[in-house]
């Protein structure tokens, strides 16, 4: 889960990590009333989860309260990159001297986490790490030793942060692995990091991505979650604890493992290139040990998705016997009625397989086809999704 940027700052306050004060506001009259409470002179901020806010217009710097009412009018309904933008962040200003970047992140293909660091902080940091790489500090860190104040001290040094800053920069490194660890986070990012032309050590800005796989250890990410953002679909499928995500294309896929479920886009993906280019709708993994329930709840969402315009249930029994596959093909059918209108190609195999197949060629429901192999499943899902 991406978080916007007034509660990153709220999340790095809350750790101790040097912030400045801030507010969020949704209309122009409360940025105003935010920018009197900070003295006048604030800067106003888009609140998009995409980058480049500043490059966009989205980032504006007000001299009093008027003119936040003014900059915060004129950046709410902004689209910034296919985002609208509902909120601003009322930033109290700072005087600027010199912009840092620091960054903690799950590195997945070293299975370790990164720190990166640099003396070029900024708008640009993007093209700093292409055009320039040698000025950002690339230094792995080992879980189980974690970042001490002196492996902080080494990293701020590689990064060629200037001497007078060095501690207070450490200090904020130590600090941020510390919110990244105990909040569960794969990316905290400070950018800018100022130093202030009193000498002081500033995160102007931060990106914090939570693991959504450690929420059950923190109740209070739930006040997080932007919900207006949420596809419905997703947000009514993790409520039914079902690991689904949306894609864009016109065959809903149901199966039994997520090894099953990816090879049966591929086999989707390349069946549908002969029926025009159709693609699979989404991912759902039903899981190892999923009841009928389960099952019923999963082509429930399905059906539900207005893109979806064939289902191609996928199983190959094991855990999950193809009978209780069978009933929850049967029972979501019943449950939805008239709601079920789109074809559903079924491909059975393994354990129970044959009561899987009785039973659904008993219930005989004049949506459901079922083929014997995948290929031969995922060809007609394709076509019927074209037709």
């Amino acid at each position: 889960m991406d978080l916007f940027e007034y509660q990153a700052r709220d999340l790095f306050e809350a750790h101790g990590v040097p912030v400045l004060k801030g507010a969020v506001a949704t209309t122009a009259d409360q940025a105003r009333t935010a920018a009197a409470s900070m003295g006048g002179k604030v800067v106003v901020k888009a609140q998009v989860k995409v980058g480049g806010r500043g490059k966009a217009g989205g980032v504006k710097l007000a001299e009093n309260p008027d003119d936040a009412f003014a900059k915060a009018e004129a950046i709410l309904g902004m689209d910034i990159k296919g985002h609208t933008v509902h909120k601003v962040m009322i930033a109290q200003a700072a005087p600027i001297e010199s912009e840092y970047y620091l960054a903690i992140l799950l590195d997945r293909a070293n299975r370790s986490f990164l720190v990166m660091a640099s003396v070029s902080g900024g708008m640009d940091i993007e093209e700093v790490a292409h055009k320039t790489p040698e000025k950002l500090a690339k230094v792995n860190i080992d879980p189980n030793v974690g970042i001490s104040q002196a492996t902080a001290l080494d990293i701020v040094r590689k990064g060629g942060f200037p001497a007078d800053v060095e501690a207070q920069v450490a200090n904020v490194l130590v600090t941020l692995w510390k919110t990244f660890v105990s909040e569960d986070a794969t990316l905290v990012e400070v950018n800018p990091l100022v130093k202030t032309s009193d000498g002081r050590i500033i995160a102007l800005d931060g990106k914090v991505t939570l693991d959504d796989n450690a929420e059950f250890r923190h109740e209070s990410h739930l006040a997080l979650v932007d919900h207006a953002a949420a596809d419905p679909l997703e947000k009514a499928a993790k409520e039914k604890n079902l690991n689904y995500v949306k894609l864009t294309g016109e065959v809903g896929i149901i199966g039994n493992g997520a090894g099953l479920v990816m090879s049966t886009l591929d086999v989707v993906a390349y069946a549908g290139e002969k029926f025009g280019g159709v693609k699979p709708a989404n991912f759902l993994d039903i899981g190892g040990g999923a009841s009928a329930q389960v099952m019923a709840d999963g082509l429930s969402i399905i059906l539900g998705d207005k893109d979806v315009k064939s289902v191609f249930v996928n199983v190959f029994g094991g855990i999950t016997a193809c009978d209780a596959v069978a009933n929850g093909i049967v029972q979501a059918l019943e449950i939805l009625g008239p709601k079920a209108t789109k074809p559903i190609v079924v491909r059975l195999d393994g354990n129970n397989v044959a009561e899987g197949r009785r039973i659904l060629n008993e219930a005989a429901h004049p949506l459901v086809q079922q083929l014997d192999t995948m290929d031969g499943a995922a060809r007609r899902a394709a076509e019927l999704a074209a037709k």
